[in-house]
């Protein structure tokens, strides 16, 4: 059957779509946990997808490196038995500052994402000496908004410095409140006028990377036609699974739909979809 926008078949559980792919790429926030629990369902389903010799990888748009990710990962209950590995933008990101060593940076986002600097030749500085901007986010996210930033970044832009932005993701929900990333910030900082390179999804250098990960564990090269992409975000995990060539499972969340995938159903589908290629199948919340 060819599924259209309008005709997303609407699961209570992955159980059965999931026969048929080697690995699993699942997005964390909004699917693994909201940021502050993690979602048993969940946890339930990718653990029983590697029991039955699936491989699944946890991908982030973080700007934690791997071992932060996965320790913060096991304080919110999800298990080290539910994945394989993560990949994060904050893993990228540092691949990406490798390349400026001897940089002077701005660090622009809190204190809690300093370890994506540990270890790398770079200076942190204030704005006014930076040579390269690493954005990871605001500085409190609470409370404040990207439009407090405009006058910074619009003084930025204008000394034409390279942006690092180490999240992609404009929004995420926090138990039930939605909170600013650094994309949202990267998105004013581009309509300035200022250049932005990106580490996370949807682009391509991520899944890349999470490719070789499956296919380390595999001991083979797994075709892109057996790798399943499952996440909430539309512009992030949707458009990079279809950019990459790879089936996905929608998860609903408080982004797009209600909280608990409250108002998930045909009409919604349709409008969220709408121009886009559609998944294989949309969940309230992901379960076996």
């Amino acid at each position: 059957m060819t599924i259209s926008a309008d005709t997303i078949p609407v699961l209570d559980s992955i159980g059965e779509l999931s026969k048929g792919y080697a690995a699993w790429l699942v997005d964390i926030w909004g699917v693994m946990h909201n940021g502050v629990r993690a979602f048993p369902a969940a946890v339930d389903a990718t653990r029983r997808f590697r029991e039955q010799g699936g491989i699944v990888v946890l991908l982030s748009n973080s700007p934690r490196p791997s071992e932060g990710l996965q320790r913060q990962l096991r304080s919110l209950g999800v298990t080290d038995q539910s994945y394989d590995a993560t990949v994060s933008s904050g893993d990228l990101t540092r691949h990406e500052l490798v390349k400026h060593a001897g940089a002077r940076i701005f660090h622009l986002g809190p204190e809690r994402d300093l370890p994506i600097f540990d270890g790398i030749d770079v200076t942190r500085v204030d704005a006014g000496n930076a040579e390269l901007i690493v954005c990871t986010g605001l500085f409190n996210d609470e409370t404040e908004t990207p439009e407090d930033y405009e006058g910074l970044l619009r003084e930025l832009a204008a000394r034409k410095l390279t942006m690092l932005c180490a999240n992609p993701d404009h929004l995420v929900e926090r138990g039930h409140k939605l909170v600013y990333c650094a994309g949202a910030l990267a998105q004013l900082y581009a309509e300035d006028g200022g250049a932005v390179i990106y580490a996370g999804k949807p682009y391509a250098p991520i899944y890349q990377l999470a490719a070789e990960i499956i296919a380390s564990r595999a001991g083979r090269m797994v075709p892109r036609s057996e790798i399943l992409a499952i996440g909430d975000g539309i512009h992030t995990d949707m458009a990079g699974a279809t950019d990459f060539g790879l089936d996905a499972v929608f998860v609903a969340s408080g982004l797009h739909v209600g909280p608990g995938g409250e108002g998930l159903d045909d009409l919604r589908l349709a409008e969220l979809f709408e121009g886009r290629k559609p998944p294989r199948a949309a969940m309230p919340a992901l379960a076996w």
